[in-house]
């Protein structure tokens, strides 16, 4: 007899990212000694050394006790020493609540039990900027970035599920930030794709069920439910709203809507990639006349490409930022400089777009 659908659900999930690790793994190390060859080949006495083996990767797992985490710790446990994986694990002490380093302990002593090895517990300090939950959001990443790079890591594992993408996209449709917010969380992303989100197309009650019948003990994060914060209410209040309006079916939906989203905002970035080579003249500035002549989409990416290089902070650059420049272009009626975030300065001189330092 097979294990439980839920548990089954989950190693699959992991089953299919660490596959796509070792293929790339794979690739990256025949890269490696094909360089290392052609090396030999031009020096005058080439090393008889045989090459070394590739060391087997190293997959971290970032846990915080929760029931989607855990249920994603027990299935890399499971999976990787099956494909030669090292697995290992890191959990995030935030220090927001009370007990906070007591609950980093445990996680730590069960990653340990499920056979992870090596497990870290990382202490932050959760800084203001963007309000409570970016700023735990921003300490975390770099915590599990910088655990990464000392452990050497090929990757990180996140447990959202496609339950937090539905949140994601309908956040991203209240901030009325453009398609690329309402393309949710990336399956792939971070610097070299260090970050995997296996469970992106399972919904939350797979994972609980699955720690349920693995007798996988959980812990319940009181801010998930904790009206102050903005996803907590989302998730408490405006879906349940939404799915007793429209019926079940709203997570798929929405999940869909951010694969879709994904894929369209894909495209029209390598476009704008493509296009902002013609729309600069010899000197590098764009030029206005260019641009006018571009689809609103493409152009406005190219602005926000543009401010970003001139240093504007891509956190901090909001969609009503790039209409205010894209008006110099579409609405030129000899406008003043449009200061954006950063020091940054965007104005119109003589049929050219300047966006540079104040």
């Amino acid at each position: 007899m097979g294990p439980h659908p839920a548990v089954a659900a989950i190693r699959l999930a992991v089953r299919r990212v660490l596959h796509d690790l070792l293929t790339e793994h794979s690739a990256e190390h025949h890269r490696e000694r094909t360089s290392a060859h052609r090396s030999t080949e031009t020096s005058p006495e080439p090393p008889r050394t045989a090459p070394a083996r590739p060391q087997p990767p190293l997959v971290l797992v970032a846990c915080s006790g929760g029931a989607d985490s855990m249920a994603l710790a027990s299935a890399l446990a499971f999976e990787a020493p099956r494909l030669g994986i090292r697995a290992g694990g890191v959990t995030v002490d935030h220090g927001l609540q009370p007990g906070s380093d007591t609950r980093a302990a445990e996680v730590v002593l069960r990653l340990r039990e499920l056979g992870l090895d090596p497990v870290e517990s990382a202490t932050v300090t959760v800084g203001r900027d963007g309000g409570p939950e970016a700023a735990a959001r921003d300490a975390r990443y770099a915590a599990l970035d910088a655990a990464a790079e000392r452990l050497g890591a090929t990757a990180i594992l996140l447990g959202h599920t496609r339950d937090d993408q539905a949140e994601t996209v309908l956040l991203g449709l209240a901030r009325g930030s453009g398609i690329r917010s309402l393309s949710g969380m990336a399956a792939v992303s971070g610097a070299g794709g260090r970050y995997r989100r296996p469970f992106l197309e399972l919904d939350r009650q797979t994972a609980r069920k699955a720690c349920m019948v693995q007798s996988l003990p959980v812990w319940d994060d009181p801010h998930n439910s904790d009206p102050a914060y903005t996803r907590s209410r989302l998730r408490h209040e405006g879906l349940p709203a939404l799915e007793k309006c429209l019926g079940k079916g709203v997570v798929e939906a929405l999940a869909r809507t951010a694969q879709l989203s994904r894929d369209d905002a894909d495209a029209l970035d390598a476009w704008a990639s493509q296009a902002e080579v013609t729309v600069r003249d010899a000197t590098g500035l764009l030029e206005c006349a260019k641009l006018y002549a571009l689809p609103p989409a493409v152009r406005r990416r190219i602005l926000r490409r543009a401010a970003i290089e001139a240093g504007a902070p891509a956190g901090s650059l909001f969609a009503r930022h790039i209409e205010e420049v894209d008006r110099l272009i579409t609405g030129w009626r000899g406008q003043k400089a449009i200061n954006l975030p950063g020091k940054v300065v965007a104005q119109r001189q003589g049929g050219r777009l300047v966006i540079r330092q104040g």
